[in-house]
């Protein structure tokens, strides 16, 4: 419902700002290795007497089929999508949803 929620904020603030050359979009991660994700991982990895490698496919076999990075994404990925699209070269995007999310939803289009 969260991401929903955002989306729905961030097109009616599209829609409030239509025409004056302002973007707002909606930049939806996926599955990220944050120091707290990583460290939660190392933890329930090392309790199953696994690598946090061996963990990680594991996860994405079974929690994370759809994934076809199949791997946790890093902060730095996510931060690249947000340094374009806070650039002049997006200047042509607003009212999206871009997903980083290493291509764990799948669409019907």
């Amino acid at each position: 419902m969260t991401k929903t929620a955002q989306l729905a904020v961030s097109r009616g603030l599209a829609e409030a700002v239509a025409g004056s050359g302002i973007t707002v979009n909606s930049i939806l991660p996926g599955p990220t290795r944050s120091r707290s994700v990583g460290e939660f991982v190392e933890a329930l990895a090392k309790a199953d007497g696994k690598s946090f490698d061996a963990y990680e496919r594991e996860f994405f076999e079974k929690v994370r089929p759809t994934s076809l990075i199949k791997r946790f994404e890093t902060p730095a990925e996510i931060a690249s999508m947000v340094a374009y699209i806070a650039s002049p070269l997006s200047s042509g995007t607003t009212g999206a949803a871009l997903r980083v999310d290493g291509g764990c939803t799948k669409s019907a289009f």
